[in-house]
């Protein structure tokens, strides 16, 4: 339940920014996945948005793709957005988001993730995708492989893009319009693996076996704030594209000027 401030200077929490941005995709009906007896506390996070709420029990912590599987009668037999719960955007960019993923899931009528082309230093954090540029599309690409945190070396045999600088991988961004073969696959390897763990990456990438699969590359920057320094990274994002622009800027150039000169202070004693 963390919070942060938004562009317009007001308080709100990290599931409320991932909520808006769903809204602004033309999203109707959002569901959450939440721990039997949460579902009070975060409706009161999100008392303000008007949407269409209804919260999914996740009833054993199995994981990520177990809480994707509980959406499965949500959804019913329709493609839906997936929004990871732990990373906001920075949607100051034109044509990015969850509004231009379903935009192009539309158009090309399958399953499209969302993808950052990220450094090496970035695989540890993702899961990252392998394939090919659509020709006439230079944002849009057909997934052949999908790795979890790969490491280096497995990126650099199975994950090279052409057209993609040395030490360069797609990476997801934390968006997905799924379609409802998703489930399927979830329901098979929960059932195979039932005392191991089973992450989304495994069921995405069987899913570019069974059908096409493509990413779509995003404008946007992320933020994880799961990670280290990640609502920071977040906020300061925020405050940097909103009304408080200048105020912060200020404040940031007067803090780095303190500091450069106790360090010179220091170095002449």
């Amino acid at each position: 339940m963390q919070t942060l401030f938004d562009q317009q200077g007001e308080e709100r929490s990290v599931l409320s920014l991932i909520v808006r941005e769903a809204l602004r995709s033309g999203v109707e009906d959002i569901g959450i996945v939440v721990w039997p007896g949460d579902e009070e506390p975060y409706a009161e996070l999100l008392a303000d948005e008007v949407a269409e709420l209804t919260f999914l029990p996740q009833c054993q912590p199995r994981g990520y793709a177990d809480a994707v599987f509980c959406a499965r009668e949500f959804v019913g037999d329709q493609p839906f957005l997936h929004c990871v719960g732990d990373h906001i955007y920075d949607i100051s960019s034109p044509g990015s988001g969850a509004h231009r993923l379903v935009e192009v899931a539309k158009a090309e009528e399958c399953a499209v993730s969302s993808v950052q082309i990220s450094r090496e230093s970035a695989l540890p954090h993702y899961g990252v995708v392998g394939g090919q540029r659509i020709v006439g599309k230079p944002d849009i690409y057909r997934i052949d492989t999908v790795l979890e945190k790969p490491t280096p070396t497995q990126a650099e045999q199975q994950l090279i893009v052409p057209g993609l600088r040395s030490g360069q991988y797609l990476c997801f961004h934390g968006m997905h319009v799924l379609t409802p073969t998703i489930f399927s696959i979830l329901d098979d390897l929960l059932h195979q693996r039932e005392n191991e763990g089973v992450s989304l990456s495994t069921a995405l990438a069987e899913l570019a076996r069974r059908e096409q699969y493509l990413a779509l590359v995003q404008k946007s920057r992320r933020y994880d704030v799961g990670v280290k320094y990640g609502l920071f990274h977040a906020q300061l994002a925020l405050a940097l594209s909103g009304q408080d622009r200048d105020e912060v800027l200020t404040e940031l150039v007067n803090t780095l000027a303190q500091r450069t000169t106790k360090a010179e202070d220091g170095a002449t004693r």
